[in-house]
């Protein structure tokens, strides 16, 4: 046995075949439902696996799943691994030319989407001749466009429940599509031995890693249940998936909803006990507040242990006001990437005046980019990890030649995140390197700038860009997103809110009002649309 995750599933399963696995509500608020025993959604997972291969799907070649959130996601990914097929996610709100290009450059030769999206896959699939093996989930609307595709249901059917595939192996690869904000999506491959320790905390993200695969499965039987995990954003990206594989892990529980709702995402904590919820900063985190100041006063949140969030910041601002709703609980900003995994956990004092601080795992330094070694304290270099990284972007070697990298007989990859490092050795993330504004000689990042703003009372959500200016080549534009009923505030209000803060040539010169802050479905923020609506108000 290896450190394959389809092996270390199995594993599991074996010693806690009855123990109840996954609780998928499907739309909230109607009570439909699906539980899964470990048995049942192995035995699920293996008649997807067996209906790929029966359709001509080979082991290496790659599958997308065009999902929401469902029992379908996790059990295709599951199939994909038992078979050694390579599974692949797919962004939902990509329209046809993002999808034609993330089709082809994946090089998709089969397709798991929900019927929702028949429409755009109509499309797309005239561009895309690698395409050739269609599964639908769901039933299309009267009208969508016809598309050759077999239904979930009869391809479940169709494989058998049984395991009898190949033996696998820790080499076998799992792609993290990434980005798409910024640029064009870029695919992670990983080694499955490298993301079961690095994104997957090697079976124990806050104890000690197994030191041999079968030590998983030990540590499983030794204990109980009792933990609940719901990861609230969507499975298609990659922090939700491995956030239900640790649960399988260790073989508890883990709750899905198809789409973030606050109200019911509240109420399916309170019955389903949920202990450990992820969700990305403060896009997820201000409106759970909004429910459980209103509607939804009283929940019962006694279970939860932890709320982490990964891929945005959870705001101080936001997090005293949760603390102050539901004190028992740990709210931890974690950092990392679909490049390294997990890097550390912010420090209890990170916030507007002190930075987003992190104590971060042995194999994550702060780097001089140009020759890779570790920079002096204070220095701004940029975060990279080394030991268990990725294999590498797939079909793009000259962006992988940028960001991966060999030292000391090692590889390496170099993160985007610029840093800084105190004497302690507790890294200080300032910001995207790519989003870095550079007025009148400064740099600025838009994160500390966020931070400020959101604890102006009257800011609801905020993103930060840079807009051309003659004067400082470019100036730190605002773009805000007001609460429920707050008295308009001027930008003058604004910068004196932020002086208090940030250093002077961080404060914005400029402020825009918005409706709402766009970011995607996770809570990511769309820096490319931020600066788009600031370049614009600016004239």
């Amino acid at each position: 046995m290896e450190y394959n995750l389809a092996d270390l599933f199995e594993s599991v399963v074996d010693v806690v075949a009855d123990r109840e696995a996954l609780v998928y509500i499907d739309h909230p608020g109607t009570g439909a439902e699906r539980r899964l025993t470990y048995a049942e959604l192995d035995a699920a997972a293996n008649r997807v696996g067996h209906h790929l291969l029966d359709s001509g799907v080979r082991p290496g070649e790659h599958v997308g799943l065009h999902l929401y959130n469902g029992v379908e996601y996790l059990q295709t990914v599951l199939g994909c691994l038992k078979t050694r097929i390579v599974p692949v996610n797919v962004n939902y709100r990509y329209v046809e030319d993002e999808l034609v290009y993330l089709y082809r450059d994946a090089d998709l030769v089969a397709l798991v989407f929900d019927a929702e999206f028949t429409d755009r896959v109509a499309a797309a699939l005239p561009h895309t001749d690698a395409l050739r093996h269609l599964v639908r989930v769901g039933t299309p609307v009267s009208g969508a466009a016809e598309v050759a595709a077999v239904d979930f249901a009869a391809a479940e059917g169709s494989g058998s429940p049984e395991r009898g595939f190949p033996s696998r192996s820790g080499d076998d690869q799992f792609i993290i599509y990434t980005g798409g904000t910024t640029g064009m999506p870029k695919g992670v491959m990983w080694r499955q031995e490298d993301l079961f320790f690095s994104g997957l905390g090697g079976g124990a993200p806050t104890g000690e890693p197994v030191k041999k695969p079968e030590e998983l499965a030990e540590r499983v039987a030794a204990g109980g249940a009792g933990i609940t995990f719901f990861p609230a954003p969507p499975l298609m990206h990659g922090t939700s998936t491995l956030t239900a594989f640790i649960g399988f892990n260790f073989g508890q529980r883990v709750v899905l909803h198809r789409k973030f709702v606050p109200e019911e995402v509240l109420r399916t904590i309170e019955r389903e006990k949920v202990t450990s919820m992820s969700l990305v900063g403060d896009a997820m985190l201000r409106p759970l507040i909004d429910a459980l100041e209103g509607p939804l006063k009283g929940t019962d949140m006694s279970s939860m242990f932890s709320v982490s969030s990964s891929g945005a910041i959870m705001s101080d601002t936001v997090r005293r006001q949760f603390q102050a709703l539901v004190p028992n609980v740990m709210l931890l900003n974690n950092f990392g990437s679909s490049e390294s995994g997990f890097n550390g956990t912010a420090t209890e004092d990170s916030g507007p005046e002190r930075g987003f601080r992190v104590r971060v795992n042995s194999r994550t330094q702060v780097v001089d980019p140009a020759t890779y070694q570790p920079v002096a304290v204070g220095e701004v270099g940029r975060v990279a990890q080394c030991g268990h990284v990725p294999l590498g972007y797939y079909n793009d070697p000259h962006k992988s030649a940028e960001t991966f990298f060999e030292k000391d007989g090692e590889r390496w990859v170099l993160l985007g995140d610029m840093a800084t490092v105190d004497e302690e050795g507790v890294v200080t993330v300032l910001g995207r390197g790519s989003q870095c504004i550079n007025t009148g000689g400064e740099k600025v990042y838009p994160e500390e700038v966020e931070q400020a703003l959101k604890s102006h009372p009257d800011v609801y959500d905020a993103l930060v860009a840079g807009v051309p200016d003659v004067k400082w080549g470019h100036h730190v534009a605002a773009v805000v997103q007001l609460r429920e009923g707050a008295v308009r505030p001027s930008l003058e209000d604004v910068q004196a809110h932020c002086r208090s803060r940030l250093a002077g040539y961080k404060v914005p010169r400029q402020l825009v009002i918005t409706e709402a802050v766009r970011r995607s479905p996770s809570g990511k923020a769309d820096y490319r649309w931020a600066r788009e609506v600031a370049v614009a108000a600016a004239g």
